[in-house]
């Protein structure tokens, strides 16, 4: 069975009309992704990537004819000035700050928007990895300390507190415990004694 990058030819040509289709209606890509992978079973981003995947196999005659006369195209994506991506980086690290996941500060970013979510998350994870020192000078200028570290410190003392607390409490407990055990054990013993000498 031949195979276009990954998908069986018959799976490459129900995607293309599928997304063909779809655009002819109005329909945005993201929107399109997501119904396809719903319908096929697989991951909207599994489904996304092939497609775009797809549109650069320029060198692929089965590719070509599935996609003559389509007028399918990758949207381009600009890219983020190095203002707006501070920006973007502040809120995240704002929003992770107050306890928020980053997947949830991105979502909240980005207006629901999946596809600019994404953006906005890789963008994140791209710079956390490549220039921490930007994320640590960021995180100064929001009067944030710590960065990944200091959050990951800031956890574990609230874990180790937390921990601390149960333990006082559970101390506590087992001390109330032994002593209603002990006044139960002695008035067990007073009634065995005053039925004995009854």
């Amino acid at each position: 069975m031949n195979k276009i990058n990954g998908y069986t030819e018959d799976e490459a040509k129900k995607l293309v009309e599928y997304i063909s289709d779809g655009r002819k209606e109005g329909k945005t890509l993201s929107g399109l992704f997501a119904s396809y992978a719903q319908k096929t079973g697989r991951a909207k981003g599994s489904v996304r990537n092939y497609y775009y995947a797809l549109l650069r196999s320029t060198g692929d005659s089965r590719v070509k004819e599935m996609l003559s006369g389509k007028d399918l195209k990758a949207e381009k994506i600009l890219p983020f000035s190095e203002e707006e991506t501070d920006k973007i980086l502040k809120e995240i690290l704002v929003q992770k700050s107050k306890g928020i996941s980053v997947r949830k500060a991105v979502l909240k970013l980005a207006g629901g928007d999946d596809k600019l979510m994404l953006r906005y998350q890789n963008k994140y994870r791209n710079v956390l990895g490549k220039q921490p020192e930007r994320i640590e000078r960021l995180m100064r200028e929001c009067g944030l300390n710590g960065g990944e570290d200091g959050a990951r410190r800031r956890i574990e003392e609230e874990i180790n507190g937390l921990y601390d607390k149960l333990a006082s409490s559970l101390k506590e407990e087992n001390k109330r415990l032994t002593t209603l055990i002990k006044r139960l054990t002695d008035e067990n013993a007073l009634l065995r004694l005053q039925l004995k000498n009854s």
